[in-house]
């Protein structure tokens, strides 16, 4: 296509590379936007640590000149800037700024992953000197598969200087790939649709107003009276098939052009939100993609509806223009209600109401009821929801050996499960919060919807009970103070369930425990009798006999209903297991302790089930139970700093005379052996010198597992996903 030499660049060291005959080429580059241009990786990687330094280390040649520009974005990069690495994994892109060309062409991107029901025919552009001769090279081929999260190349493969040059679709006139490498018998490109990757880096914020940049182009280019060499949207009408389904390329740029002026959106979720509800007001009904994908701009929420169809019995219709109108004006609405009303916003509905002047009437009505602030009425209106989505993070007990099988999926509306990452091979224990970090902020980016955040469900088998998935973040610990550096459990729920009921019918007791607990009101019952037992008696210590499993049973299956389990020490080992698969045993679906593997004497573990016993009277039901924990947590953490300034230590527990009574309905005389886990008797130590008045709820976990929650499919015959080489 003649559009897309004017926006290649040739990449090379600044200076003599600009020389054609010099031998400091590197690669080939394209603009996507004025100032932009999208390379691979291992392009840029040649300049060395100046680049990964951010210096404007990258020369340019471009159509009209050279220039100079600077890496903004990339993935993968090298941890320090004089780092080499040995291989580069997908997505392998960069995106380079460069400021002094405004004015050079650029190709148009797609918006969409491309969809391989036959081979492709696609064009490879770059610059390369296989000749002999350094010069912009092209050949046409075939993408004819997806491995992992490589495009497939037959027919051609990209030669020696092509890499970082764009794959062209010739079907659709649209950018889908980057050339990447090549093997024995095919090649392998970048989809575009990888770009979302970058999003993860701090400053992926760039990559919106960039996308932004590149809708606001071609629509002025569309609307240019100027453009005697074409552009590419009008190279698309021309090979548009008649009666192609799904909105007109002239249509989308128009409406891409008005997306680009709005407010972005915050998340993935919102334009997965509104997706989905456009989706469902057209349809009817709920239709969930196959595949879960990560928007992060508006445009990309069209892609995912303009070829929607509704299959039925005797022809296919073609919803996806019905589906896209209805989606703009929620847009539409979204924003003004989160950001005021505005020019952006008004030429948007305005725009949306004359396009769907041509739509059915049911759908016309739906969007005057929208950009109105109405709901639609009838069996088709759309719900309201907090997030999105729930995140599941499943985790098996190890079919041998040390490592954990994992995967992380969305639990929506708390029944139906979309499946995003996994590795059924597994992962030692230790590995695990690193490994999870990234997939876990991938759903929770899905699931989050504005200000209403993703809840976290841990499905794990009982010896990872005390894991602590509360404290994990989002990002390394070294990184910017922010939402994703804070720990998990102090900004959204975070709650623990039980792995090895979860794949059998529930038992009577779990489901009445649950619905009496839903009732309310909640009141506290010790996991563990010997937790208090010797509170009354320390001079009998030696005589405390432990309390069997079965007697646990027997006591926790007689406690009255809404009754929570609660233990001051942690559950995934020893005596603590033995009471925990007792509770669970009796049907317990709340249970309240603590995950830290440190000792607690027995007045901070009465004071902790005298305090439990209050936070659950006080929140009265299950859903009562995640303001104060989340509040509980941050002032914990809070404490811990001041103390930390202050320069002295926490104490672990009150002195021996302030003891608060044991819980109620617990026997203080019952007889009991001592347990090295819960520390020595009460008596003797010099008195501390400070308490935190929230230290009792240190390293506090929850256990929240209602009865009705999808059943876990046996991992052996589920489906295999992304593992964490992928990330």
């Amino acid at each position: 296509m003649s559009l897309v030499r004017p926006a290649l660049v040739r990449i090379a060291a600044p200076g003599d590379g600009y020389d054609e005959h010099s031998d400091r080429y590197w690669g080939t580059g394209f603009f996507i936007a004025p100032g932009w241009v999208l390379t691979c990786a291992h392009v840029v990687a040649k300049g060395g640590s100046a680049v990964w330094k951010g210096e404007r280390a990258v020369g340019i040649v471009w159509d009209r000149g050279v220039t100079t520009g600077e890496v903004v974005l990339a993935s993968p990069r090298p941890a320090e800037p004089e780092q080499e690495l040995d291989r580069w994994d997908f997505p392998d892109l960069a995106l380079v700024r460069v400021p002094d060309v405004q004015e050079a062409s650029c190709v148009r991107l797609s918006e969409r992953p491309p969809v391989i029901a036959d081979p492709i025919p696609v064009a490879l552009y770059g610059w390369s000197r296989v000749t002999g001769r350094l010069a912009i090279r092209d050949a046409v081929g075939r993408v004819h598969g997806v491995d992992g999260e490589a495009l497939l190349l037959s027919g051609t493969q990209p030669v020696e200087g092509l890499s970082g040059g764009p794959v062209v679709d010739l079907n659709r006139a649209v950018v889908i790939g980057l050339n990447k490498g090549r093997g024995a018998d095919e090649g392998a490109a970048v989809p575009i649709t990888s770009l979302s990757r970058l999003h993860r880096e701090r400053g992926g914020e760039v990559l919106s107003e960039v996308m932004r940049d590149h809708d606001r182009y071609h629509l002025a280019r569309f609307r240019s009276l100027d453009n005697e060499d074409g552009d590419w949207t009008r190279a698309q009408l021309l090979r548009r098939p008649p009666g192609a389904p799904g909105l007109d390329p002239g249509r989308r740029i128009h409406l891409y052009g008005r997306l680009a002026e709005l407010h972005p959106p915050t998340g993935p979720g919102d334009v997965l939100h509104l997706v989905d509800e456009a989706r469902r007001l057209t349809v009817g009904h709920d239709l969930r993609p196959v595949l879960e994908v990560a928007p992060r701009t508006w445009r990309e929420g069209v892609g995912l509806l303009h070829e929607l169809h509704e299959p039925n019995q005797e022809f296919t219709t073609d919803i996806g223009p019905n589906a896209v109108l209805v989606y703009a004006a929620k847009v539409a609405r979204h924003v003004r209600e989160r950001h005021g009303e505005s020019a952006s916003v008004t030429e948007l509905a305005d725009w949306v109401t004359d396009a769907a002047t041509e739509m059915p009437l049911l759908t016309r009505r739906a969007i005057a009821a929208v950009l109105a602030n109405g709901r639609p009425t009838g069996a088709r209106a759309a719900r309201e929801a907090g997030a999105r989505a729930d995140v599941l993070v499943e985790i098996d007990p190890p079919p041998y050996g040390r490592k954990f099988p994992w995967r992380v999926k969305l639990l929506f509306d708390g029944h139906t499960i979309t499946p995003l990452y996994g590795n059924d091979e597994g992962v030692e224990r230790e590995l695990l919060p690193d490994i999870l970090r990234e997939p876990i902020a991938e759903a929770l980016a899905r699931g989050d919807r504005g200000e209403h955040l993703a809840a976290v469900e841990a499905l794990l088998p009982r010896e990872l009970f005390d894991l602590p998935l509360d404290t994990w973040r989002l990002s390394p610990d070294d990184e910017l103070f922010d939402e994703r550096s804070l720990p998990l459990g102090q900004r959204r729920i975070v709650v623990i369930r039980d792995r090895a009921r979860a794949g059998r019918p529930p038992a009577p007791e779990w489901r009445r425990r649950w619905r009496t607990a839903g009732l309310g009101p909640l009141r506290a019952v010790p996991l563990r009798a010997d937790a208090l037992g010797a509170q009354r008696d320390v001079q009998a210590a030696h005589r405390i006999r432990r309390e069997s499993r079965r007697q646990a049973w027997v006591r926790l299956s007689e406690a009255a209903d809404g009754s929570v389990p609660v233990y001051c020490g942690p559950v995934g080992s020893g005596d603590g297991l033995k009471a925990m698969e007792a509770a669970l045993a009796a049907g317990h679906p709340i249970a309240l302790w603590r995950h830290g593997a440190h000792e607690h004497d027995r007045a901070s573990c009465a004071e902790f089930h005298e305090r439990a016993g209050r936070l659950l009277a006080e929140a009265g039901r299950p859903d009562g139970l995640h303001g104060p924990v989340i509040s509980l947590r941050k002032r914990v953490a809070a404490d811990e700093d001041l103390y930390l300034d202050m320069d002295l230590d926490l104490d672990p527990g009150p002195g021996p005379d302030s003891a608060p009574e044991p819980a109620p309905g617990l026997n203080p005389d019952t007889a009991l052996d001592a347990d090295p886990a819960l520390g020595s008797p009460v008596g003797g130590g010099p008195p501390a010198l400070v308490r935190s008045e929230h230290a009792w709820a240190e390293n506090l976990a929850v256990l929240v597992d209602p009865p009705d929650r999808p059943p876990h499919e046996d991992p052996l015959q589920g489906p295999s996903f992304l593992g964490e080489e992928d990330w």
